[in-house]
């Protein structure tokens, strides 16, 4: 048995605790606010991110409080044209073995919570900020802000895009400003006009420099919507409180399907999206990184939250039956198993950018290669991502996609 200590409580670092106490390891989990809780709206789960909840033991519970959808919707939203969909409906799911669901991300928090909480072996300390960390050959100690220390066997830094602990490990400064505001709102469903739902859809609408999301969340009550704008932006910023009017001016350039949806938001807020470059070596001795700690990515790939989860199995296994001195061996293998398929993502997701938000005869020529494609070519286009059920094994980057390593980084 070993003592691991998790900064950060969010769905990564509670992912890694459950995963951690079911292998018979002790955790203690450290979470900046007073009370362990998730904001944010919805989140999407590919199949590979609910074989992680199976295998975390809270997967019929995500499938339960989940919404399962059929298709993930491409429209063009200047011209309206429905350019394709990408099924998840039988085929989809029998290959990769699960199905593709959307849920609120305090719903998919509150059941790890749970969880976390009914295990003896997890203990759970709000209002405890981590600042940095220190590590020797025995062991490895959480600084907090208050003085106090706090030392375990392992150290598990899951505390987020701006993590204290990747600030001392990687060093890497501030995350990079990818010039995208998003803006979410929740709607209750029953304000939603019959003619604007798709119950079981994720729907994109794309248009030059921006695009706009919607799908249901809390078994269909809700409707998630996030519209994003290539805006040029320099500064980070969350969560800011958005104008309604503010709101629709960023989105003129689509139909009136969107301008509809977008009227009916309210209580808008505003995130800069922000990411890092893949690193190659994300953990010191005993200290190591998991989730937006390790390889911070914007949402376009919908696998943040699914890579995370990941993480947290992988690292459980390769613990399984681990002893102190074998720790620091242990998180370098996971490091090592880790950064191929997570980089490949987080360019994945920035390269997406291109298929969201061209204009004119760039959009057409997008949209003539996405209607060429059949059902088992899209389903194909996926299957790196959604596929994965051994989170260990090397993925190589798909061929259209850059090398991993960024700014002479290698592995």
């Amino acid at each position: 048995m070993i003592r691991a200590v998790i900064t950060g409580g969010g769905i990564g670092g509670l992912a890694a605790a459950l995963s951690l106490a079911r292998r018979g390891h002790r955790v203690l989990v450290l979470e900046r606010a007073p009370e362990f809780a998730e904001i944010g709206a919805g989140i999407q789960l590919a199949p590979n991110g609910l074989h992680a909840l199976d295998r975390l033991g809270v997967g019929d519970e995500a499938r339960a409080v989940a919404v399962r959808m059929d298709e993930l919707r491409f429209m063009d939203g200047v011209t309206g044209e429905h350019v394709t969909s990408l099924p998840l409906t039988e085929t989809y799911r029998r290959r990769f073995g699960n199905p593709y669901v959307v849920v609120h991300r305090a719903e998919l928090h509150s059941l790890l919570l749970r969880a976390c909480r009914a295990h003896d072996a997890v203990a759970l300390r709000g209002g405890s900020t981590v600042q940095g960390y220190e590590r020797d050959a025995a062991g490895a100690t959480a600084v907090l802000a208050s003085g106090e220390r706090i030392t375990g066997d392992a150290l598990i830094g899951a505390d987020g895009m701006h993590s204290a602990v990747r600030r001392q490990l990687v060093g890497d400064g501030a995350p990079r400003v990818s010039g995208i505001t998003v803006h979410r709102a929740v709607i209750p469903m029953d304000r939603v006009p019959r003619a604007l739902r798709r119950d079981t859809s994720v729907v994109w609408w794309t248009g030059p420099g921006c695009h706009f999301v919607h799908y249901p969340i809390a078994g269909g009550r809700y409707l998630n919507l996030a519209g994003s704008r290539h805006d040029g932006g320099t500064e980070a910023f969350s969560g800011v409180p958005a104008d309604n009017d503010h709101v629709r001016r960023q989105f003129t350039a689509l139909g009136p399907d969107v301008q509809r949806l977008v009227e009916l938001g309210d209580g808008w807020r505003s995130w800069m999206l922000v990411d890092r470059d893949p690193v190659a070596g994300w953990t010191d001795g005993r200290v190591t990184l998991l989730g937006d700690a390790a390889h911070p990515m914007i949402h376009y790939a919908a696998q943040g939250a699914c890579q995370a989860l990941e993480d947290a199995v992988h690292l459980g296994d390769l613990l399984q039956d681990a002893c102190a001195d074998d720790v620091a061996q242990r998180l370098e293998k996971y490091n090592a198993d880790r950064r191929e398929r997570t980089a490949a993502i987080q360019l994945a997701a920035r390269e997406s950018v291109r298929l969201w938000h061209p204009a004119g005869a760039e959009a057409r020529a997008r949209n003539a290669m996405l209607r060429a494609l059949t059902a088992d070519d899209l389903h194909d286009h996926v299957a790196w991502m959604h596929g994965a059920r051994d989170f260990g094994a090397t993925t190589p980057p798909p061929p259209y996609l850059p090398t991993p390593w960024q700014n002479g980084v290698r592995p």
